[in-house]
């Protein structure tokens, strides 16, 4: 990305090792910084995915529109404190990640954390998925939206089919689609 080229959304990836038995603590912890977040000049939104049973790590991504409004949040005084104040519950320090743009499915492989896909090469493969699954799953979907009739309502039923592609993109499909296309998207 060129230095005057500004990307249009930015996620930061922070994650947090906590330390055995102090998950409630962290819980409530959590709930106190997340609004706080939410006040920031340029946030986006947030997701908190908790740990799978047995581990211990909390991801959260935040989403901002530019990364001067990420940065500036990073570095914000109220966000200092709140980290000092969970310190003692983590395992070791955050691991903190900014990604531009497409870039958060879009991961270099192992060893190369230098490289980026390019953006066009980025757009195609979110294309080629999202093109298919904004055909197919409604259709699929119809049946099940013509037996409830609450969910045959267009602003409901458009709703469930986007949530379910974002799902899908997020969870199932990209993860494994740029593994597979990983020799293409960066060469």
């Amino acid at each position: 990305m060129n230095n005057d080229q500004k990307p249009d959304m930015v996620t930061i990836v922070i994650q947090h090792d906590i330390r055995t038995g102090s998950q409630s603590d962290y819980e409530q912890w959590l709930k106190r910084i997340l609004p706080i977040a939410a006040e920031a000049p340029g946030h986006r939104g947030v997701t908190v995915i908790k740990p799978p049973a047995g581990t211990s790590r909390y991801t959260v991504t935040i989403r901002f529109e530019t990364l001067e409004h990420a940065e500036q949040w990073l570095a914000s005084p109220a966000r200092r404190d709140l980290i000092k104040e969970a310190a003692p519950l983590m395992e070791q320090q955050e691991k903190v990640d900014t990604i531009t743009g497409l870039e958060f499915w879009f991961t270099p492989p192992a060893g190369q954390p230098q490289k980026r896909a390019k953006p066009w090469k980025q757009f195609l493969l979110t294309l080629s998925v999202i093109y298919p699954l904004t055909l197919v799953l409604p259709w699929l979907l119809a049946p099940v939206f013509d037996t409830v009739p609450v969910l045959h309502e267009q602003l409901i039923s458009k709703l469930i089919a986007a949530a379910i592609i974002v799902g899908l993109m997020t969870y199932v499909i990209m993860p494994r689609y740029t593994r597979l296309a990983q020799k293409w998207l960066f060469n």
